[in-house]
């Protein structure tokens, strides 16, 4: 198959205001030392949440399970230190929402659990044996929508199979670069990951995407293929790690509007759960860490492995405080996180960066709509923002889904350019929500 240089159609390329990539990109990931104290939550992960199956008072070890995941669609939850579970209650997570979630009191023993040991037979694993080290370990997508990954493993009941493996490494978001740093320092456990990705879908050929902003990354992972995948350099554009438009650049397909990447024949998968996926199947070891990046206002920016469970505030301590001025806290990138109330949330799956804003992050006062069309130019699902917001504010939510709400995937790059400042991304989003709650 020939690899598609044809740049998807709209996007950007934001301007990194103050600390952008560049005071990460080039600093080693630093292993932090696990908190007192984790409150893991039981939903990091798209699905159902998992269901508590640990007591109050109850010693736990390292990686022992101890959320159950709920039905097909969902991932157990492990937990991230060893130690005494003291409180069985709730917690919010950084995109607002309330789930069930365990604290545990950490003995700084990290004493693995049993259940946490390497395979008997590594060269030997199947197919089977892979997508069930995912389910059972935890494994979720880590690039944002914390998709379990055992669901996009097992392609058997899929006709026609896909025959594409699409790894993303672009990282296109401002400011963010632990995917960046992970394939530097990590690249022969990725590379591992993708050939077991490779095994248990099925397929035949894999591409990984990676934005030639980072061409360490590029001649890194390049190094470690060994003929047993591809890795291409993409121009630099925002949102080049979206599915749709990562795949069409790599392999020319589209995917159809409300489908998956199925449906083109590809199965996505991020860098860091690659990684993960090799941990998993070669040394039993849960999810039970991520690396992060801590940028924007921050005195010392960085790319930080952290406990999950552990809080934002860990992080900040981990970046030697926030600057003064500070008006925004962003997890994930500064074009699709979500804004924090404080920095007590904790750090789940797809916690992916930590950026603080002081000026830049003011939200400029809306005006009226001059027409200009630059919100077209650069959509990159080829909708028309201004037509479904003009919906969303008469609260015609009907009206905003056949204008082609549901096809929105809330880049933020309508907003991002609109010279009246319109909340075009805040606008859709909200259509999106009444959609779904009405049923339309």
């Amino acid at each position: 198959m020939a690899i598609s240089q044809t740049l998807f159609g709209g996007g950007v390329h934001p301007k990194e205001i103050g600390n952008g990539k560049q005071s990460t990109q080039s600093l080693n990931i630093v292993d932090l030392t696990p908190p007192a104290r984790v409150t893991i939550p039981m939903s990091m992960h798209a699905g159902a949440p998992a269901s508590v199956c640990v007591q109050l008072g109850q010693v736990v070890n390292l990686g022992q399970k101890i959320g159950e995941a709920n039905g097909v669609i969902s991932a157990p939850v492990h937990a991230s230190v060893s130690g005494k579970v003291t409180v069985i209650g709730k917690c919010i997570l950084p995109s607002g929402r309330e789930t069930d979630a365990v604290t545990i009191e950490n003995d700084f023993e990290d004493r693995w659990d049993e259940s946490v040991a390497a395979s008997a037979h590594p060269g030997e694993v199947s197919a089977e044996e892979i997508i069930e080290a995912a389910r059972t370990k935890g494994i979720v997508g880590m690039g944002g929508a914390a998709f379990p990954t055992a669901v996009k493993l097992d392609t058997s009941r899929l006709d026609p199979k896909p025959d594409v493996l699409v790894v993303n490494g672009s990282e296109c978001e401002p400011y963010l670069t632990s995917d960046h740093r992970i394939m530097v320092e990590c690249a022969e456990r990725i590379a591992d990951g993708i050939v077991l990705a490779m095994k248990a879908s099925g397929c035949q050929k894999a591409y990984v995407g990676i934005e030639d902003n980072k061409p360490d990354a590029v001649e890194r992972m390049k190094q470690v293929a060994k003929d047993r995948f591809e890795v291409v350099a993409l121009p630099a554009r925002y949102p080049q790690g979206f599915e749709k438009m990562l795949i069409y650049s790599l392999t020319g397909r589209k995917v159809p509007n409300g489908a998956l990447p199925s449906a083109a024949g590809c199965v996505v998968l991020n860098v860091g759960t690659c990684e993960a996926l090799s941990r998993a199947v070669r040394e039993g070891r849960p999810l039970i860490d991520r690396v992060v990046t801590v940028a924007g206002r921050v005195n010392k920016p960085g790319n930080f492995r952290i406990r999950i469970g552990a809080t934002a505030l860990d992080l900040e301590d981990a970046a030697g405080g926030f600057m003064d001025g500070i008006t925004k806290i962003i997890v994930g990138g500064a074009m699709m996180g979500n804004t924090i109330p404080n920095v007590n949330l904790p750090v789940t799956k797809n916690f992916g960066g930590l950026v603080t804003m002081a000026e830049e992050g003011h939200v400029p006062e809306e005006s009226a709509c001059i027409r200009c069309g630059r919100c077209v130019r650069a959509c990159p699902m080829k909708l028309m923002p201004t037509r479904i917001d003009a919906y969303a504010r008469h609260r015609d939510w009907a009206g905003a889904v056949a204008a082609g709400a549901k096809n929105c995937m809330e880049c933020g790059c309508c907003t991002y350019v609109c010279p009246a400042k319109r909340q075009l991304t805040q606008s859709i989003r909200m259509a999106k929500a009444l959609a779904r709650i009405k049923k339309l």
